[in-house]
């Protein structure tokens, strides 16, 4: 009989998390002292109803004083807070459009961004909005939670109706305040600014193609977003357990096992705010896995008698050896951290790799570096362990990581080699390894050493990249080949081309590049092309054949995805080249995830 273990997410809260938590300001202990002061009066029992009765007198009260009994882990007596993304909105003006953009209509959109600039001393600002040079977007983008001030984001921006833009390639995303909005009583009401953008503007059609017209005006601004505000993270304490010592034991819980050093003081990450609620600061080992450390905190035993006592340590080392318990004993352990290392470590030699690789998790966590030899084996062997593997040596603080990750270079999968590489990118350490070529202000180029067979990806999320790994084939463009905004490539001599681009009221301009993958790039920026300019060419060059080695576009692991423990892992098949990786109009998730109604 054939069982599975689904991917797996962090319990949220279900209460609406769109802004700060402010919980009642009314404590129990406020009624209760006015209750024993009450019950005190000489001849008077206020808890029993009758007068001169119950010789005891504060049995009510003392009643209320108790604190509930407690359970064993936080998660039973608390569920997390602050999990959900929150959706921003705003209006923008992008410029430097080769007469491709207004005048707007008017329309609330125009109304909107018209206020938005007198507010800010921007002159005449009818005037700029009736230039064809310009044109007005409505701008969105995601605040995750935990995110901290300052933290880029991407943009997604499209024209509205009314804009009378016709193509946002080339475009410039000015300035733009975005804020939470919604629709309260039939009226828009707008919150505080939670996010900044501004960038230069990657269309849809770029990597997805022009077929369909909209595609011009639906456009993305990568890292183009900084956030404002830190997003608070808590956790509200369940009715029936709600009392200031519960409130403070959680606390005190969760700060003996994560606290920031600074070299003289100690500080916990957890402070019990209400008798309901605790508040949370992210640990800087779990950055980039929030899910996660909310799992383990939650994982957290309330009582530090019962938390570690050899019982409970036997128990879920009895429960690691089970692959229906292995994976919440393993988070269990991570909880416990220094003392349930010895556990993991002997974990990591089993046979079975889902025991193996949950382990291997909580070891990675726990910044031990045995972990690193079976997360690597689990990223190349597993495609259903992939993402968090990686997600783990994101964060591990040891060497041995760069080393790990390199390795991975050469494996066949093109989603292996370039999670691989993302997650090196990512890392402090880097440097050891990556050392990226600015191609002016449009891109980075990376040259990845691999003894897997050549491949080009291209990104749509984060930063403008392009990732060469191993040697690619020469560009053979037979006859010419067009690109976006008058773009017309040839070939020149043996080993050459030329890269002609004429527009209206512009210079000619020309240059003559190798006709190699990091040539052609070269020679589109060099005639004053764009990020989205190099990937519409290389589509259109690997579409027409001119690229024989393989080309991607944001072929990164996915999360949540299912191991089948009797027949296997969830195999996508992405050692060869799949549809979404040679047609970009196949690319899933796009504007789905970007585009939709709303104010």
């Amino acid at each position: 009989m054939e069982s599975s273990m689904a991917g797996r997410t962090p319990a949220t809260a279900t209460t609406p998390l769109t802004s700060s938590r402010r919980p009642a300001r009314t404590r129990w202990w406020v009624s209760a002292a006015a209750l024993l002061a009450l019950s005190a009066a000489p001849g008077c029992s206020l808890l029993t109803g009758r007068k001169g009765a119950d010789p005891d007198g504060q049995a009510g009260v003392a009643d209320l004083l108790q604190p509930p009994e407690v359970p064993d882990l936080i998660r039973e007596a608390a569920a997390p807070r602050g999990l959900n993304p929150i959706h921003v909105t705003g209006v923008g003006l992008v410029n430097s459009l080769p007469g491709t953009g207004g005048p707007a209509d008017p329309s609330p959109y125009r109304d909107q961004l018209i206020e938005e600039m007198r507010r800010n001393d921007v002159k005449k600002p009818e005037e700029i909005l009736e230039a064809s040079s310009n044109s007005i977007v409505r701008v969105r983008a995601t605040v995750p939670p935990g995110a901290k001030r300052g933290d880029p984001i991407d943009l997604q921006i499209d024209a509205p109706p009314g804009s009378n833009a016709t193509n946002l390639q080339g475009g410039w995303l000015l300035d733009t305040r975005m804020r939470l909005q919604q629709v309260i009583q039939g009226r828009v009401r707008k919150g505080d600014v939670l996010a900044l953008g501004t960038g230069s503007v990657l269309t849809r059609a770029a990597f997805q193609g022009d077929d369909d017209p909209r595609h011009n005006g639906q456009a993305l601004v990568l890292g183009g977003g900084r956030v404002q505000s830190t997003r608070k993270l808590g956790f509200v304490i369940r009715p029936e357990y709600q009392h200031v010592k519960v409130s403070s034991d959680i606390a005190a819980a969760i700060n003996r096992r994560f606290f920031f050093f600074d070299g003289t003081t100690r500080r916990g990450v957890a402070k019990a705010v209400e008798d309901d609620y605790v508040e949370l600061e992210l640990h800087p080992r779990y950055e980039g896995a929030l899910g996660r450390y909310v799992a383990v905190v939650r994982a957290i035993g309330i009582s530090e008698r019962k938390a570690n006592d050899q019982a409970r340590l036997q128990d879920l080392s009895d429960r690691l050896k089970d692959p229906a318990s292995a994976s919440d004993a393993a988070l269990q352990l991570e909880a416990l951290g220094e003392s349930a290392v010895p556990t993991l470590v002997a974990a990591v030699q089993s046979e079975n790799p889902e025991l193996r690789f949950y382990a291997a998790e909580a070891l990675g966590f726990l910044g031990r570096r045995e972990a690193i030899a079976p997360l690597e084996d689990a990223i190349a062997n597993e495609s259903a362990f992939r993402y968090p593997a990686l997600t783990v040596l994101e964060g591990l603080d040891h060497p041995g990581v760069v080393d790990a990750l390199t390795r991975l270079f050469d494996q066949p999968s093109i989603e292996t080699r370039y999670g691989a590489f993302t997650t090196l990118r990512r890392r402090s350490d880097a440097s050891r390894v990556l050392s990226p070529t600015e191609i002016g202000t449009a891109t980075r180029l990376y040259r990845i050493e691999s003894q897997a067979p050549p491949a080009v990806v291209v990104s749509t999320r984060e930063v403008p990249e392009v990732v060469i790994f191993g040697e690619p084939a020469p560009v053979k463009i037979e006859k010419f080949l067009f690109g976006p905004g008058g773009m017309i490539i040839k070939p020149e001599q043996p080993g050459k081309v030329r890269i002609s681009r004429f527009q209206v009221g512009e210079k000619d301009r020309r240059a003559v590049v190798d006709s190699t993958i990091q040539g052609l790039i070269e020679g589109i920026v060099a005639v004053g092309g764009g990020y989205g300019d190099v990937i519409a060419v290389l589509r259109n060059a690997k579409s027409e054949g001119f690229i024989v080695d393989q080309f991607a576009i944001d072929p990164l692991p996915k999360a949540l995805r299912t191991y089948h423990r009797e027949e296997g892992s969830l195999q996508e098949d992405d050692d060869s080249v799949s549809e979404s990786e040679t047609d970009p109009s196949e690319e899933p998730e796009f504007f789905d995830r970007f585009i939709g109604s709303g104010v």
